[in-house]
């Protein structure tokens, strides 16, 4: 049985990966006013840093329409036979269910539509891992039976420097957003239920993210083979600085960097930093 892999553009992983592994991508959007931009396809995340400090606009996010996943489930139905769409996390967009809605209006190929239940380059390990299999011959039952693995050991821990897009965009209740803004904290946040919440309320942005190197070490230390992906919202030096300083610690673990690209950084803004890691 011939898989396809499909994925969305908020697991950010980068095109000449894609096209190695054959991993095939529906692109969410940012929109400007009248003007939609497909992330991944018409703006990249550096172009979107800019874009917003130069109109001084913060834009919505929309996810892929219905027929744009039917389109490519059709195409996909002429050379395989399943395919496996792996989402962000169904808490903070409707593009898992999309693909679920879109699965059931085709025919001619079986749709399994996984949660990865978090976003980003996180995301894609899972994206990554079941394209590797797909390559390699395995069935879609075998491909999620892995999938669900790696979700017992991954972990994902995030602080912004500015909760105000957050409460803004409906990801973290205004509650939470108010008390952060008025004592000036940096919490370090996670997934929980599928959906954003603080994980620890810390003071300082190095503080905020000292904590998180600590609950990755929690892990890495026990010397156990792992992935590791570090990423930044227009911070790169920040987060190649952090690469080698970890790598040089952690020889058991695989380090890459990565970003959080337009539609996650309409959310998260500029300045924020996450580690995500699972163990192989």
């Amino acid at each position: 049985m011939r898989t396809a892999i499909v994925t969305d553009s908020t697991a950010y992983i980068p095109k000449e990966i894609r096209d190695q592994l054959n991993i095939h991508m529906v692109p969410l959007s940012v929109v400007f006013g009248t003007e939609t931009y497909r992330e991944e396809i018409d703006i990249t995340a550096e172009e979107f840093f800019k874009k917003i400090k130069e109109t001084g606009q913060l834009p919505t996010t929309s996810m892929p329409p219905i027929g744009l996943f039917v389109e490519k489930f059709e195409e996909l139905a002429k050379d395989y036979d399943a395919v496996i769409c792996i989402h962000l996390s169904s808490g903070i967009s409707g593009t898992f269910q999309g693909s679920i809605t879109s699965g059931e209006m085709v025919d001619d190929i079986k749709v399994y539509s996984f949660d990865s239940e978090l976003a980003c380059s996180v995301e894609g390990f899972y994206v990554i891992e079941a394209a590797k299999m797909a390559l390699e011959g395995a069935d879609p039952e075998a491909i999620i039976a892995r999938l669900d693995e790696i979700k017992k050991s991954v972990r994902a821990y995030f602080m912004v420097d500015d909760l105000t897009n957050l409460q803004r965009g409906g990801r973290l209740s205004s509650a939470q957003a108010i008390i952060g803004s008025l004592l000036q904290v940096k919490p370090v946040l996670h997934f929980q239920d599928k959906k954003i919440v603080p994980f620890e309320k810390i003071r300082t942005r190095k503080k905020a993210i000292n904590r998180i190197v600590e609950l990755f070490e929690e892990d890495a230390s026990s010397g156990v083979p792992m992935e590791c992906v570090i990423i930044e919202a227009n911070g790169e030096a920040q987060a190649l600085e952090l690469k080698q300083q970890l790598e040089a610690k952690y020889p058991n673990v695989n380090f890459n960097t990565s970003y959080f690209g337009p539609v996650i950084g309409t959310h998260l803004g500029e300045g924020a930093v996450g580690i995500g890691w699972y163990k192989k």
